[in-house]
């Protein structure tokens, strides 16, 4: 597959993998407690828990942009909330320059999230159209109590320069006087007036119109060089991820199932759920149009996550042995990590009377030589 054919990298250059991380994620669970009926509460029936993240590690570096893909529904916006403290974490660990924040709470929290903001996606529902531009911006220096306003406009304007936005012309103007690609710019804004050193973008240009998310996009990427932001740039688009982020994650179901240098995850998916990303991904050669595998099923509720390999229900290489173990995150060439049985063979050697592949699922193994081989030579 000729994936590089399909997406523009800008050769941001790589994070050491040594490097200290700003913030970091160990094991990370977010669950959302569901609903019963009055005849089950009384019974004393304990309503179903939504596992939104079940089991996230994930690190980010300084200057760093990690690029978190995945369909709807998949926890992308719940772990980055998560990350913020939005949302309080079931269980696992949230490190901010190796200090413990999962509990934090009162005035340690708030000044966390003095070093840790957000972009939300829809420009025009995240800013306040009662405030003016110059409001809006300044409305978190004034919950942290920083600067009189002399020194508090200063820092709005410095804001406002940052993303391009002239301040002498739009500080005193509202959000419905802005096409759509200047809020996103000012929602940039009131996330750096408190120079945090994390952000979290939660698809910031998913509202936008073409020609404008790439000048967004460059942005993101010219302030976290100066800056030093570490930043999770959240997207169901994988496309849009090799203009900006060095490392890739793909997570699936409140999993991470494949991760890695920007590059790799790019040019060379391993996990069968990241090709089929990468092939909805429109290819601009003309007569370059291969035909396209949907993939079996819907995606498992959350609420009933099943056994084994989260993706077996709807992937072309299932075993009886996916249905019944989870495969671990293991590591592969240059850093790269995928979770799938395929490319760590620990738990088939343990169960080799689970290999045998499901029905109606592929008949070419025996030809291909490997299940690996399969996959990369692209046989489905």
């Amino acid at each position: 597959m000729a994936q590089h054919e399909r997406c523009r990298m800008t050769g941001r250059q790589s994070i050491h993998p040594d490097a200290p991380a700003v913030i970091e994620a160990r094991d990370l669970k977010t669950q959302f407690q569901g609903r019963t009926g009055i005849f089950s509460a009384l019974a004393g029936v304990k309503p179903p828990s939504a596992r939104a993240l079940d089991g996230v590690d994930l690190r980010i570096r300084e200057r760093e942009i990690v690029g978190l893909v995945g369909e709807s529904g998949c926890g992308k916006s719940t772990l980055g909330m998560t990350l913020v403290r939005m949302y309080q974490p079931t269980a696992g660990q949230i490190l901010y320059r190796d200090e413990d924040i999962t509990k934090a709470e009162g005035r340690r929290l708030k000044a966390y999230r003095h070093s840790a903001q957000i972009i939300f996606q829809d420009p025009y529902s995240s800013l306040n159209p009662r405030l003016t531009i110059g409001q809006v911006i300044e409305e978190p220096l004034i919950i942290h109590g920083i600067g009189n306003a002399a020194e508090r406009r200063e820092k709005v304007i410095r804001a406002l320069e940052l993303v391009r936005i002239p301040a002498g012309e739009n500080i005193d103007r509202y959000p419905s006087d802005l096409s759509g690609g200047q809020r996103q710019r000012v929602a940039i804004a009131r996330a750096l007036v408190l120079e945090p050193k994390f952000i979290v973008a939660d698809e910031p240009v998913s509202m936008l119109d073409v020609s404008i998310q790439a000048s967004v996009l460059e942005l993101l990427d010219e302030l976290s060089r100066d800056l030093g932001l570490a930043v999770l740039y959240i997207s169901h688009d994988i496309a849009t991820v090799g203009y900006i982020c060095n490392h890739v994650a793909v997570m699936y179901l409140g999993r991470i199932v494949e991760e890695g240098r920007a590059e790799d995850i790019l040019t060379r998916p391993l996990h069968p759920y990241t090709q089929r990303l990468m092939d909805a991904i429109p290819r601009m050669t003309p007569g370059d149009s291969p035909d396209r595998i949907e993939l079996r099923g819907d995606v498992p509720s959350p609420m009933a996550v099943p056994p084994g390999c989260r993706f077996s229900s709807r992937c072309p290489f299932a075993t009886a042995l996916c249905e019944a173990i989870e495969p671990a995150l293991s590591d592969q060439t240059d850093g790269q990590r995928v979770r799938c049985h395929i490319y760590d063979d620990r738990a088939s050697r343990a169960h080799p009377s689970l290999l045998a592949p499901k029905a109606g699922h592929i008949t070419e193994v025996a030809e291909a030589g490997t299940l690996a081989e399969a996959v990369e030579g692209g046989r489905w």
